[in-house]
């Protein structure tokens, strides 16, 4: 089997997000499993608020066909995320919608690429809430998303200096989901 190319990414632009510190801690994961990783964040392409006239008048923002090639060009992707009200941000709500607007000939973003998600939150929950409709969101673009998840609480706590998680169940779940996901991205490139 082939090392899988990975797209990382989180749905927090935020200076010293905890979700980017656990995208950066699934990358270590990953690279120890051989994957092929590119790490991006979502601040190098932008996105308007997604609207149908603009996309009627103006077409789908270059950002957003640039993101979805790149992501048509890996097997699979990891994403982090934080939670707000109980659900998705608007940075990754909006940049899956307008994603999903580029015309199919041009690139397949979700359709049977194979996904591993996370969350990282101050709270005790670990943004399981979000994970469940981003799970979701996934599924229905056409996209595998690994039965394995991590939810990580408390997370203003959680790294040690080095960024690996101190809490060592959480750490074993991310050890397992990112497992997952090469696993499954390698067997989809046989």
């Amino acid at each position: 089997m082939s090392n899988p190319k990975i797209l990382c990414f989180s749905g927090s632009i935020r200076s010293g997000s905890i979700n980017v510190r656990l995208l950066d801690a699934a990358i270590r994961e990953l690279s120890e499993l051989d994957c092929e990783v590119t790490r991006i964040s979502l601040e190098d392409y932008a996105l308007p608020i997604y609207n149908g006239d603009l996309e009627v008048n103006d077409g789908v923002p270059e950002n957003a066909v640039k993101l979805a090639k790149l992501m048509s060009e890996h097997d699979g992707y990891f994403i982090t995320c934080p939670e707000y009200n109980g659900s998705l941000p608007a940075l990754m709500k909006n940049t899956i919608d307008w994603m999903t607007r580029v015309p199919a000939d041009q690139a397949a973003p979700f359709k049977d690429k194979v996904a591993a998600i996370g969350a990282c939150s101050p709270g005790g929950m670990g943004g399981i809430a979000m994970l469940y409709h981003l799970r979701e969101i996934l599924v229905r673009l056409g996209s595998l998303v690994v039965s394995e998840q991590v939810a990580v609480g408390n997370g203003f706590k959680a790294f040690d200096d080095m960024d690996k998680l101190i809490d060592e169940r959480s750490a074993l779940f991310l050890k397992a989901t990112a497992k997952s996901l090469a696993t499954k991205a390698a067997l989809l490139k046989v």
